[in-house]
C-alpha cells in the first residue's frame, strides 16, 4: 500500500496559491494531500526537511513582479529543483459579512491591494487599507470583526465563503489579464517525479563578478551565440557585499538540448557559482 504524496502551500484554506495547488495536484499522477503553512518560506522549508514530498510557491506575478522570498531562498538551497510552472490567472473578490452596509476598512495580503489600487481609488477613496499575511487570513479577521465595523476582504470567493462572507463586488482586480507564476519544488534527492508533461523551460541561477566591465553581457552572449532564447531575467542582491549579485536566467528548451547544455557550461565558466535547478514543464491553468 503506497503512501499518500503530500504538497506543502501557502495557507490558510482560501488563498490563490491553495487555489492553485488544488488545480496542479488534479493534474498529477498522485493526488498529494494539501498541508497549509503560514509563510512561503515555511512553505519550502517544509520539503527541504522532509514534511512533504513537493510544495507550490508563487515566483512571480504579470503585475507586481518576482515574489523575492522565493528567489532568495532558491538561490541559497542546493536541494530543490523545479519540477513544473503553474500560470494562475488571478481572480480579486470584495467580500464582508451579510449585511454590511458602508465598507470602512479593507483587509488583504499587500499585492492584491496593490493589484486592486485603481478601483479602491474609485470606489472606497476613504477606506482603510490594512495589510495582512494572505487573501484567506484577511477573510478570517472579516468574518470575527463585530457587525456594523464596515470591514471587507479582498479575497478568493473559496476563501470569503469558507468564513461566511458574500461578495460586494467581483474581478475588481484592475488588469484582467493578471497572472501569477507558480513553481512547484521537490527534493533533488526524492524519487523520481513524474512530469505533468514535456520540459518547456530550465531555471539556471548564478553569481557573475560585478566588478568586472562587461560581465552580464559577456554571459549573454553565451545564450545568444547558440540561439538560446532567453524567456526572463532577474537580479537579486547576493547578500555578500554591496554590488554583488544573483542572475536567476529562465531559458526555453527548444529542439537543440545540447545546445542549451553548452550554453549553460559555458555561462559556468564565467560565473562564480551556477545552479541550474531543472528542466520543467509549464502549466497553463483554466479554472
Amino acid at each position: 500500500m503506497s503512501i499518500m504524496k503530500k504538497m506543502g502551500v501557502l495557507g490558510p484554506l482560501g488563498t490563490h496559491s491553495e487555489a492553485a495547488a488544488q488545480y496542479l495536484s488534479r493534474l498529477l499522477p498522485e493526488r498529494p494531500e494539501l498541508l497549509v503553512y503560514p509563510d512561503i518560506f515555511a512553505v519550502i522549508q517544509s520539503v527541504e526537511d522532509g514534511e512533504v514530498d513537493s510544495c507550490l510557491v508563487p515566483v512571480e506575478n504579470s503585475l507586481e513582479g518576482a515574489i523575492n522570498i522565493t528567489l532568495d531562498t532558491l538561490a541559497r538551497s542546493a536541494d530543490l529543483f523545479v519540477a513544473s510552472e503553474l500560470i494562475w490567472p488571478v481572480h480579486n473578490q470584495l467580500m464582508a459579512r451579510p449585511g454590511t452596509q458602508k465598507i470602512c476598512r479593507i483587509y488583504s495580503h499587500p499585492q492584491p491591494i496593490s493589484q486592486c489600487r485603481g478601483y479602491l481609488q474609485q470606489h472606497y477613496p476613504q477606506a482603510e487599507l490594512i495589510k495582512v499575511a494572505s487573501t484567506a487570513r484577511a477573510a478570517e479577521i472579516v468574518a470575527q470583526e463585530p457587525r456594523g465595523m464596515g470591514a471587507a476582504a479582498i479575497c478568493t470567493e473559496r476563501g470569503g465563503e469558507l468564513n461566511g462572507l458574500v461578495t460586494v463586488a467581483k474581478e475588481i482586480q484592475d488588469n484582467m489579464a493578471n497572472a501569477t507564476r507558480f513553481f512547484e519544488l521537490c527534493r533533488v534527492t526524492a524519487a523520481p517525479h513524474k512530469p505533468v508533461g514535456p520540459a518547456e523551460k530550465m531555471l539556471v541561477i548564478c553569481e557573475i563578478d560585478g566588478q568586472k566591465a562587461g560581465a552580464l553581457y559577456d554571459v549573454l552572449k553565451e545564450f545568444a551565440d547558440r540561439g538560446v532564447n532567453m524567456t526572463r531575467i532577474e537580479s537579486r542582491p547576493a547578500r555578500t557585499e554591496l554590488g554583488a549579485y544573483i542572475f536567476f536566467f529562465d531559458l526555453e528548451v527548444a529542439d537543440n538540448e545540447a545546445a542549451l547544455r553548452e550554453a549553460v557550461a559555458a555561462v559556468a565558466r564565467k560565473s562564480k557559482w551556477l545552479k541550474d535547478l531543472g528542466s520543467f514543464p509549464v502549466v497553463r491553468a483554466n479554472p
